[in-house]
């Protein structure tokens, strides 16, 4: 019996097969299903990783139509903060938002309005509005251990009722020429925020990816560890859109049992689970309850568990294997790396997955969390694998099973390196999603679904391979969406 299953191919293995074209690039829906009940406007995902996400990238991607998944590599109240910090970023009106009582002192106002980067509060009384602290009010005060009320707005306070349409909100804002606009209901109880800039930000973004609260949706990653629940249950308090159990290895029992346990006790929580690279493992973890899965064993360009452990499929035919399986179910795959052209996102679409996660090409962008380094006069930013032996000595060994391991004898699955500084991550969505869209305008579809179900491809060889490159010349201009590293 011969141990060699099949050929397994990755993406410059092949090429997407162009067709008549109906459509042009431009008026193509780039939208897609993230799991059963989330939809997003782009294709994209930021990875869970300590050098990617945090809120700052995930504030920005949502912004841009997608979403971004906060790492667990730190204390359980510090990823619910991160959370916290996009639900807050943004929204049609504030239906929570953070108050305070006119005896708070003056400089817990200030911290208050520091940390959570807020220019003013509403003042309430056992939930009654009886007033407003904007920075106006602080400028020039010197005694800070003075009560709120003492240098509050209350007199002539302008305030709208509940129902009331961002429109109309935008009209009362600049009649009085304020930022904030309180909302009550008709005993003047508190019940919500409209300000300047959430308006701004609807008009400058949007194609924003948003729950039903205008909120920005934000997803956050949980092992099968023993702090999952405890994990879970803060990241829900601060309104998390997703979940996403991440491990190395999601065809485990570990897995297996952490999904079915949290899907048991949250029947409608959208749970993402992974990472696996066949149709087996796709049916266990839809089985157990996972909305979505997500594909990826060692495509990443940070990840040696292929050469570290000797398995792990390529990326390609994982995502065609795991897909086949999941269209029975009508479950959304996320193709999780190995992206490092825009041009492997309609290949991989195209191989079955709704949507694309990305790690590599998002670290090197100003959003991202990781540290700016000057290195031979050009500019870089710092970016590892979670299986990387730094990132496991801060917390991330139990993704790769080695949660009770002594530091000095972890196993890493991953590297710790640098990629090239790109700039704003918004520039760079544009020119990814251009690239998804001229695919899709060469295949002749109009959507994303159309592309997972009518692209076809090609085998090319390592001539057609350096074929496809730009050759035979001496790059003397950099384009701003191609680089051969």
């Amino acid at each position: 019996m011969s141990k060699i299953v099949k050929e397994a191919l990755t993406f410059n293995d092949v090429m997407l097969i162009p067709g008549r074209s109906e459509v042009l690039p431009k008026d193509v829906d780039v939208s897609a299903r993230l799991t059963h009940r989330i939809r997003i406007n782009i294709p994209l995902l930021s990875a869970a990783m300590d050098t990617v996400t945090e809120a700052r990238l995930a504030i920005a991607i949502a912004q841009e139509g997608g979403i971004g998944i906060i790492h667990k590599n730190m204390s359980i109240e510090d990823q619910a903060g991160e959370v916290e910090k996009v639900k807050r970023s943004e929204s049609g009106m504030i239906v929570d938002p953070i108050t305070l009582s006119p005896k708070d002192l003056i400089y817990k106002a200030l911290e208050l309005m520091r940390h959570f980067r807020i220019s003013g509060v509403p003042i309430i009384e056992e939930g009654r509005l009886v007033g407003i602290l904007t920075n106006r009010d602080l400028r020039f005060e010197r005694h800070l251990d003075q009560p709120i009320e003492s240098v509050m707005t209350k007199e002539r306070l302008v305030t709208a009722r509940l129902g009331i349409s961002l429109d109309e909100a935008k009209d009362i804002l600049h009649r009085n020429r304020i930022e904030k606009l309180p909302v009550v209901d008709d005993r003047g109880m508190l019940k919500g925020l409209i300000t300047v800039k959430d308006i701004e930000k609807k008009i400058r973004y949007p194609n924003a990816c948003k729950d039903g609260l205008g909120r920005l949706r934000v997803g956050a990653a949980i092992g099968a560890s023993r702090d999952a629940d405890r994990r879970l249950e803060a990241l829900l308090e601060r309104s998390v859109d997703v979940i996403v159990i991440d491990s190395a290895h999601g065809h485990s029992r570990g897995v297996l049992q952490t999904v079915e346990r949290i899907r048991e006790r949250y029947p409608d929580l959208d749970i993402v689970a992974g990472n696996i690279a066949t149709g087996e493992a796709a049916e266990d973890l839809i089985r157990a309850g996972a909305d979505a899965i997500k594909v990826g064993m060692g495509p990443s360009a940070i990840c040696t568990t292929r050469v570290v452990a000797g398995t792990g499929i390529p990326q390609i035919t994982a995502v065609m294997d795991c897909a086949e399986v999941a269209e029975r179910h009508n479950v959304p795959v996320i193709a999780d790396g190995g992206i490092t052209q825009s041009g492997d996102i309609p290949k991989v679409l195209a191989a079955g997955a709704s949507s694309v996660m990305i790690g590599y090409l998002f670290a090197g962008t100003d959003e991202s969390p990781g540290e700016m380094v000057i290195y031979q006069g050009r500019t870089f930013k710092v970016y590892r694998g979670m299986g990387s032996l730094g990132a496991m000595e801060q917390g991330s060994q139990d993704r790769y099973f080695q949660g009770d391991e002594d530091p000095a004898k972890l196993v890493p699955e991953g590297i710790e390196g640098r990629v090239p500084y790109k700039g704003s991550l918004s520039g760079y969505i544009y020119q990814l999603i251009g690239g998804l869209r001229a695919g899709m305008g060469y295949c002749g579809v109009r959507t994303v679904d159309e592309l997972r179900e009518k692209g076809e491809f090609v085998k090319v060889s390592h001539a057609g391979i350096r074929e496809s490159h730009p050759h035979d010349v001496t790059i003397t201009k950099e384009a701003p969406n191609y680089r051969l590293e």
